[in-house]
């Protein structure tokens, strides 16, 4: 009796094929200000807050599957569900804050971006900062939405770098088990803001918003009767853990990466890109600053898109406009959606003009979703526990009490960083 040798590749085929908005945005959440923060925190504490990107690995998982699971269930995107469902207060201020946390998140990735690419060829930051917001523009713009998610799959290869750096360093193991299982850290202020940073470049609004309009747009383009709903449902849930699992490994390995090299070393304060390219040095040599610019745009052209594409999602959503789901509209028919991811870029590419040393925008950028994320947060529980939003798919024990754990988590750490 033969075996049928094709059909374990189909079966991974299809496998592969069901991972869609989470693993992009598992993704796009290490993105340059990601991979900043994680470097500064494995460079100032060591082994220290290695412990963070394990326990929020359940959390963000969570807080990432609510989203998922509203927009999969409601037909619509988060803000249009805070404006069907709650004071349009509410709806004006989590806009607000998620619009304006967007756009110093792209100025900060774009500058970054930038600046990476002059570390590897010289000339002027700001010509490259310019360019590669056109570039991402054009991508979104002009790009169908099949082709535009296939790339963004490809793009998260790039992260790849630095699980090299761990597998080719010597590593003491037992340290490290210690480090997340009991870690030491000294107490202040400093302390709470690098949490906040890591917690909020790890658990970040723009992603809820995102994976919500992804689920949106699925739904839309790929119907679904209602006895696949469950299959359905079965299906954003994998798919969101591998996502995030990808993302807190990646996380991981970067922190690891830094503290083993850079904290080892005696550099506790990453200034520079050119600093940030050294942890790539044990795997790379002369090579570091190459394969640190490539991680750094890569990461950025998948997440700049990310960025502007949930707040054009939120905007449109408020304000009720017609055919909102933006990626898959004639560009005739999605001005007002279009508009807004433009005008977000332009005005992040401005914001790269300012003096700012990039790595200092990257890290206060994730200090800022850090304190906006405790809202938003509390909204997106309240809305999935809510049976008049959610019907009789409103989130289970589990989700539920790690969902609300993850905002009690947030809320904390923000509050310790002004408490004085």
């Amino acid at each position: 009796m033969t075996i049928p040798r094709p059909l374990v590749p189909e079966r991974l085929k299809v496998s592969l094929r069901q991972l869609g908005p989470g693993l992009i945005t598992g993704a796009a959440d290490d993105d340059p200000s990601g991979i900043a923060t994680y470097s500064q925190a494995g460079a100032q504490y060591g082994l220290g807050m290695l412990w963070t990107v394990v326990v929020t690995l359940p959390l963000m998982a969570a807080i990432q599957l609510v989203s998922a699971r509203i927009g999969y269930v409601t037909g619509v995107g988060l803000a249009a569900n805070i404006r069907q469902h709650y004071p349009r207060w509410l709806l004006r201020a989590c806009v607000a804050l998620l619009l304006g946390a967007n756009i110093l998140n792209i100025g900060a990735d774009l500058a970054a971006m930038a600046e990476a690419l002059r570390l590897l060829v010289g000339g002027s930051a700001h010509v490259y900062a310019v360019t590669f917001g056109l570039l991402s523009l054009v991508l979104q713009v002009f790009l169908p939405y099949e082709r535009y998610v296939r790339w963004l799959k490809w793009l998260t290869l790039t992260l790849f770098a630095y699980v090299a750096v761990v597998l080719s360093v010597r590593i003491d193991w037992l340290a490290v088990a210690q480090a997340v299982v009991w870690p030491k850290l000294p107490s202040g202020k400093e302390v709470f803001i690098t949490l906040v940073a890591v917690l909020g470049t790890t658990i970040s609004p723009y992603l809820f918003f995102w994976q919500a309009a992804q689920e949106v747009e699925d739904k839309r383009f790929r119907p679904h009767t209602a006895d696949e709903v469950q299959g359905e449902l079965r299906r954003i849930r994998n798919d969101t853990l591998v996502g995030m699992a990808f993302s807190n490994g990646i996380a991981f390995c970067i922190m690891l990466s830094t503290a083993v090299t850079l904290f080892t070393a005696g550099v506790h304060d990453i200034q520079t890109s050119a600093q940030a390219a050294e942890a790539l040095r044990p795997v790379a040599g002369d090579f570091a600053y190459l394969l640190f610019s490539l991680g750094i745009i890569g990461t950025g052209m998948l997440a700049v898109p990310v960025l502007a594409g949930s707040a054009a999602y939120a905007v449109a959503d408020a304000a009720g406009w017609h055919g909102s789901l933006g990626l898959n509209l004639r560009r005739g028919e999605g001005r007002g959606f279009y508009g807004v991811i433009v005008a977000a870029t332009v005005v992040g590419v401005v914001l790269c003009f300012t003096p700012t040393d990039p790595v200092k925008e990257l890290f206060w950028s994730a200090v800022i979703n850090g304190v906006v994320a405790v809202p938003i947060m509390a909204v997106l529980m309240s809305m999935a526990t809510n049976p008049k939003v959610m019907g009789p798919h409103v989130i289970g024990r589990r989700v539920r009490w790690l969902g609300w754990a993850a905002t009690a988590l947030m809320g904390v750490t923000v509050l310790g960083m002004f408490v004085p």
